[in-house]
Parts: structure tokens; sequence; C-alpha cells
């Protein structure tokens, strides 16, 4: 049986591939186009898996979209009529949802050399969610909740998974939504660009949380562990806002509405100098999701004691509120895939369709390489069309003989201060670089962010780095001992080590960090093991190889992106580019 999964006409569009229960390729489509969480249909994400997969579209037997159209259709109609929404916002909607129920045309005009004869199966936005969740953990019973914006007309699911199958038992429905909210308030906060909610998480440490109260009268926590807005401070629901989610990269629209403001003061304009109060709105933001977060786990925990957890949706990307659960709720391990958003909603779909269809259960997925993979000779070629250019760089090229040597001999260049790009293996599927597409530096030097800014990345100074850690050495360095291979856990560092490392210890002292284990992923295992043997620090920093762009999926893009930046040392495969002083 093959199974395609497809997040479309969405931020972050993706595909994936199971054959026979087995997952085989995963990828955005945004690492094709190189337009950040592109969104349309991924028919180039799709070319690619059917690549992998060995297959045509003729042979695929289902296609799994992430969406079902005709989910909740009382619900919509009952609010359209109590509430009248802006006639451009029901327009906008409908646009939407019609292209969901036309992929066949899609697909048509494709070219993808053959005709897609199979069924197409829409799977309610939540379903996949909490299916993506479960299915690629390694429990065979646990609570699995999804927290979202918006999808199918709700925000948030729970239910409990058991083997092959996820009992959901509740659900949040729209306009309420803890996306909504955090949203919301990060266009307050002056950033505008779609998924910039990550940028409140990291201002939220500089400030204290004193305007909780006023989050208290946005968000009303209900005694049955729920949630719901004031609405009377958003226009989501309402109003058309200039949302786009054409080809291209998608847009929120102006969320912030005049009560917002009376309420909290005049916003932020994305020029406007950062001041303390924006610095505690921002912790206060993180501090009431983290609130309503506590009080939906407790209750659902209380409902059915089960300690394990798998967690999904937009918000299961907070990373911060993820490192905290099992310190402030009863559950005692805690889950978080690799694609927590809408693109991980390919594999959702994908496996909610294998276990409809009697499938067991699948692997559990430890690690997050499912995209293109290049070997030698693609590298070669591309370096020797390239030599000259490199050349007049001042930069040479050597191949490196065994992977011990090379791993050596950049652990050396790193503890010299070198800025590295690591390119190496397969992509990894989802937002997070995880030592694939990699800029790797010294993380004990105090002055590597700032170095790391001008050089190539050129982002807030706000914004922290982030460790990769042998999974070998977590407890001695950190406050919890987990398993963190997708780096969706924002954990404390050790008090006594946090000078040690100061490059990727935040401002509050905690690092979001990646555990790296020999089994997943030996090469780069090996790299920080050769650096902790000359330093004595079993980790590097890791940041996502790229430049205000998509993280680079090509050797092409590896090269340009290092020829064009500041960066000393690009790791190619067994070769290495190095710009001489």
């Amino acid at each position: 049986m093959i199974i395609i999964g497809i997040n479309a006409y969405h931020g972050d569009s993706s595909a994936c591939v199971l054959k026979d229960g087995q997952l085989v390729a995963a990828v955005e489509e945004e690492r094709f186009r190189r337009i950040k969480h592109w969104t349309g249909f991924p028919s180039l994400a799709i070319r690619y898996c059917l690549q992998e997969a060995k297959c045509e579209l003729s042979d695929v037997d289902y296609i799994a979209m992430n969406r079902k159209p005709t989910a909740n259709f009382l619900r919509k109609i009952v609010f359209g009529i109590k509430n009248r929404p802006d006639i451009g916002l029901v327009y906008d909607r409908l646009k939407n949802a019609k292209k969901w129920i036309s992929v066949n045309e899609h697909l048509s005009s494709s070219n993808f050399g053959s005709d897609f004869s199979g069924e197409i199966c829409h799977i309610e936005h939540h379903d996949a969610h909490l299916a993506s969740a479960f299915f690629a953990s390694p429990y065979s019973q646990a609570h699995v909740i999804s927290v979202d914006a918006m999808g199918d007309f709700a925000s948030c699911a729970w239910g409990v998974g058991q083997d092959e199958e996820i009992l959901r038992n509740g659900t949040i429905y729209f306009p309420h939504s803890l996306g909504a909210f955090y949203t919301t308030l990060t266009q307050y906060l002056g950033f505008y660009n779609f998924g910039d909610e990550y940028k409140v998480m990291g201002l939220a440490p500089y400030g204290n949380p004193t305007h909780i109260q006023e989050m208290r009268k946005i968000v009303n926590l209900k005694s049955d562990g729920n949630f719901e807005l004031s609405l009377d401070y958003f226009n989501h629901h309402l109003k058309r806002t200039g949302r786009k989610w054409d080809s291209g990269m998608p847009t929120d629209g102006f969320l912030v509405t005049s009560q917002l403001e009376e309420l909290l003061g005049p916003r932020r304009k994305p020029a406007d100098d950062l001041c303390n109060d924006h610095m505690n709105i921002a912790r206060s933001v993180q501090a009431m999701y983290e609130e309503a977060l506590w009080h939906l786990l407790r209750h659902k925990f209380e409902q059915h004691p089960i300690r394990s957890l798998c967690l999904a949706g937009g918000c299961a990307m907070n990373s911060v509120a993820n490192g905290k659960i099992t310190q402030m709720t009863p559950f005692e391990k805690v889950y978080v895939p690799s694609a927590a958003g809408d693109a991980g909603g390919a594999i959702g779909a994908a496996y909610s369709v294998w276990y409809k269809n009697g499938g067991g259960r699948c692997a559990p997925m430890d690690h997050a390489y499912w995209g293109p993979e290049f070997d030698a000779a693609a590298i070669s070629e591309l370096l020797d069309a390239k030599e000259s250019l490199i050349r007049r760089a001042n930069c040479s090229i050597r191949r490196s003989e065994d992977s011990d040597g090379l791993a050596k001999h950049v652990a050396s260049a790193i503890a010299d201060g070198k800025v590295v790009g690591w390119f190496q293996g397969r992509m990894e599927w989802g937002p997070r670089a995880l030592g694939n597409r990699s800029i790797l530096c010294d993380p004990r030097r105090a002055d590597m962010k700032d170095i790391l800014n001008s050089k190539i990345k050129r982002r807030e100074s706000f914004r922290p780095f982030a460790p990769s850690v042998l999974r070998e050495a977590v407890a001695n360095w950190f406050e919890q001992d987990d398993d963190v291979p997708f780096m969706m856990k924002v954990f404390q560092v050790r008090a006594e080590k946090r000078d040690e490392i100061p490059a990727v210890t935040h401002v509050d002292g905690s690092g979001r960090l990646q555990t790296v284990s020999r089994d997943s992923n030996p090469l780069y295992h090996r790299l920080i093991s050769s650096f902790a043997a000359q330093t004595g620090v079993p980790m590097l920093l890791n940041t996502s190889f790229n430049e205000n762009e998509p993280i680079v999926c090509r050797p092409e893009e590896a090269l340009d992106c290092f020829l064009r930046t500041n960066m000393d040392v690009l790791v190619i495969g067994s070769y290495l580019i190095e710009r001489q002083p």
C-alpha cells in the first residue's frame, strides 16, 4: 500500500509517502521553492516523494489530505448566522475550501508523468495533528493533544491513543484559539511575518509578567479545563484581515484591534525600538499561554491518569512551554514530533489512512532525516564546475579520507572560533536544522552570538542560539535529563555550567537543546564527541544553514550561502572548503 500525505493551500505546504506503513520520505515545499513557509499545492515535494519511493503517481493507492472541508459544517452555518462576519472573510474561506475539493485538477496539471487512479481521503485537520504525534511516538498508550490557531473550524482537540487507534473525546471550536491569541499579541509587539511567534518566546525572558492580569481578561480559563477568548479583543472571526494563502509566502493579515490597544496601550510598530514594557508584555503573553496549557493538561490527566503525552499543532512549537510540562503537570513523558505544525499534518493524514485500512503499528520516528540526499558524485561535479569561483574567493578545497579525520579537523576549526557550514546526508523534516543542514560554532565563546549575526544571520539580538548535545551528557549540563531529538523543548542549563557555554545559554539560564545519539546520526555524534575530546564541552552551537531563506536543500544552495556570507568553512559531504587568511 502506497499513501501520499499532503498539507496544501496553507503555510508550510508539504508531502510525505508511506510504503506498507513505513515512512520513506517527507519534505516541505519551501525547500524546493526557496520561499519561506510556502503555501499552495506541494507538487515538487510530491515529486520527490514519488522518486524516493521508486513509484509513479499511478501506483499510489491513497492521497491523504490534512483537511476536511465538510467538517463541523453545521457549526460554521450557525456561527455565520449569529455573528454575520464580513462577506470578504466568508469569500476567502470558501475560496480556500474549494481548492481542497479540486485536488485532482492540481494533480493533473502538475505533470507527474502518470494519472492518479486511487482514492483521495480528507482527514479532519486536528485528527491529522493527533495522528502525527501519537503514531510517530514510542508510546503504545498516551494522551494526545493538538493545540493550533485554527483548522476545520477548531483550534484544539484531545483524545487518548491506544495502539493503532486514537479515541478523540474533546474539541475547542473556532473562534476560541490559543494560536490566535499568541499570533495577535505577536503582531501587537510589532512582529508581522508569518511564524514570528518564536520571536516573542525569545524576547519573553528579558521581561517580567507584569501584564498577566490583562492577559487573563483576554483568555478565560473554564472549570472544565478548557479556555475561551474574550472576543472583543479580536477580529480574526469577523473581518477580512488581508490574510493571504495563495502560492507563495503566507500572511495572517492585520489582527490587532483598537480594544486590545485600549487594554495594553499603543501597539509597537516594526520600526520602533523595543522597550521594557514590550519585554514585559512578551513575558506576560508566554505566561498566559503556559497557564492555559497547564490548566488544559491537568484536567485531561484527571480524566485519564495516563502519564505519557503526545503534543502537536502549531502551538506545540512553543518549546519553552514544552520543556516545563513534566514539572508543571503530572505527565512524566512528552513526545513532540519534529514537524509539530501544519507541515506535520501530511504525515498525520497518511498515518490515519494507513490505520483505517487495517495497518499495523509503524516504527516510532526517532530522527528527522527524511529529505533529499546528494551523493559524492553530485557534490564532486558541483565543486569541479565551481572550482574557479571558489578559488577566486580565496578558498581552498580538499577531500577528507575518513570520517574520523573529518570530525577531528572540523572540531578543531570550531574550537578555533571558526563558523562552519555543515551539509550532510538527508535533509531534516520540520523547521529545525538537526545536524545535516546546520551552521556550527563554539558554544564557549561569549561573543559568538554577535559573530554569527554579523557574518551570516543578521537577526534580532535578543534571539538565542541553540546547543546540540551528546545524549549521554545531558544530565551533566541540564537540570532535566530527557530525549529531545527535534529541539522541541527548552531546559534550564545547570547553574554551575552556564558560564562555560554562554553562546547557547539564554538570559534566563535556559537552552533549547537537541540531543544527539550515535544511532540516529553517527557522523554528527562523532563530530561533537571530537569537540568534547578537545575542549571538555560535549555540545556545539547549532543554527540552521540559511541566510533569511529556507534551510538549504541542495549542494548548490549550501555553496552559494557560504560564498555570499562570511562563513569560514563549508563541509559538504567529505569535502572541506576553507577561506584562507
